[in-house]
């Protein structure tokens, strides 16, 4: 366990994260994530599950193996999991099984506007639920935005995260020691770089305000409507075309950012900031830094399939996975972040300074959240994906 200052510096920088959500209006009336006291009464509930089994689809690197095998030896409970990459992904398979299969999904939090409609998510009994241990800001997320047609909190939050830029300390170095999206397209770099092309798209376009090829703004008004949206990236997608030889891969899972950096000679990428982190942590020369325009911040959650089977197991997940000892011991492998109230005393002294040197000086007040954005947005974006990918 972490000694006393390290505590508290880990704490306080959790904290100030979770402020920053607060005042870009990501995330609203809390405490920060890292506060020690527990507001409320304890949470009592019956021991764990015995037996049985859980399915849980999962983005792929958030449920390391240990702390799998400490859930499955504490419960009994078997835990079968399938890793994805994307929101994509989970949304598809659910709609091809019109939500069976799975007993815990885990879409991110600006996806509501998807779901809602599908009518395949179903309400968590929240009487079985440990909330008061997790960030109050990131809870009320599943209050507000995922509260379907007043039925009740369908989300949980349980992993929150941002991104950046990821890079090769031994083979590169940014201007002035801060990166840009800009990196990613640049001469300097070219036939080194990665992103997802989505969000490499977006960033270019923050890049793009910066250069004065897009008005200041832009970028984030085009979730409003089809209206904004088409001209801001018709611009980006041209501009992303011309430059797409620079780019050497595209990635769309963590294992993918992880083999370009070590083995596909990607120096600088677009990146989630656990993947870099998660390196860094076991020695590789890999940093990850919120980029000058301002990192992009998730929250992914819990969710529960309308064809879930295993609900005693269902919660008994939920509650080790709302525990701050098991969920900070998980912060050292992943490399994201917890929720969970007092997770970080329980990760390595690494996690401290991951975390104040993937955030320096106004990296937090900078933070950009994610918006929230309907299927008409990511029908769109899929286009222009599809056009810069195909071209």
């Amino acid at each position: 366990m972490k000694n006393q200052n390290s505590v508290k510096q880990s704490t306080g920088l959790t904290a100030a994260a979770a402020k920053s959500f607060q005042r870009r209006t990501f995330l609203k009336g809390g405490a920060a994530v890292g506060a020690l006291a527990v507001a409320g009464p304890a949470y009592v509930r019956n021991a764990l599950s015995s037996s049985g089994e859980i399915n849980i689809l999962m983005w792929s690197d958030y449920l390391p193996d240990d702390f799998i095998a400490a859930f499955e030896s504490e419960s009994g409970i078997t835990v079968n999991y399938t890793g994805i990459g994307s929101n994509e992904e989970i949304i598809n398979k659910m709609k091809a099984t019109r939500g069976r299969g799975f007993d815990i999904i885990s879409p991110t939090n600006n996806r509501s506007g998807q779901w809602e409609p599908l009518e395949l998510l179903q309400p968590f009994d929240m009487n079985q639920v440990p909330i008061s241990l997790v960030n109050p800001a990131m809870a009320k997320i599943g209050e507000t935005s995922w509260n379907f047609s007043d039925a009740g909190v369908h989300w949980l939050p349980h992993i929150w995260g941002t991104e950046g830029i990821g890079w090769r300390t031994d083979l590169w170095t940014p201007t002035d020691g801060v990166p840009s999206y800009g990196d990613v397209w640049s001469e300097a770099t070219a036939g080194k770089t990665m992103g997802r092309p989505h969000s490499m798209m977006l960033g270019a376009g923050l890049y793009m305000e910066t250069i004065g090829e897009l008005n200041e703004g832009d970028v984030w008004s085009a979730y409003e409507s089809e209206e904004k949206m088409r001209p801001v990236w018709e611009k980006i997608t041209a501009w992303c075309i011309a430059r797409k030889a620079n780019i050497k891969l595209f990635w769309n899972d963590a294992d993918t950012q992880k083999n370009g950096l070590l083995n596909e000679g990607v120096i600088v990428g677009q990146t989630w900031d656990g993947p870099p982190i998660a390196m860094k942590n076991a020695g590789e020369a890999i940093m990850y830094q919120a980029p000058k325009e301002g990192s992009m911040a998730w929250v992914d959650g819990l969710a529960i399939p309308v064809g879930a089977e295993n609900t005693e197991q269902i919660y008994a997940f939920i509650e080790y996975a709302y525990r701050s000892e098991p969920a900070g011991r998980a912060i050292d492998t992943h490399g994201y972040n917890s929720p969970v109230l007092g997770a970080d005393q329980y990760a390595s002294e690494q996690y401290a300074k991951n975390f104040s040197e993937a955030y320096p000086g106004q990296s937090l007040a900078n933070l950009n959240p994610w918006p929230a954005e309907g299927q008409w947005y990511a029908d769109i974006r899929t286009e222009y994906r599809n056009k810069f990918v195909n071209a």
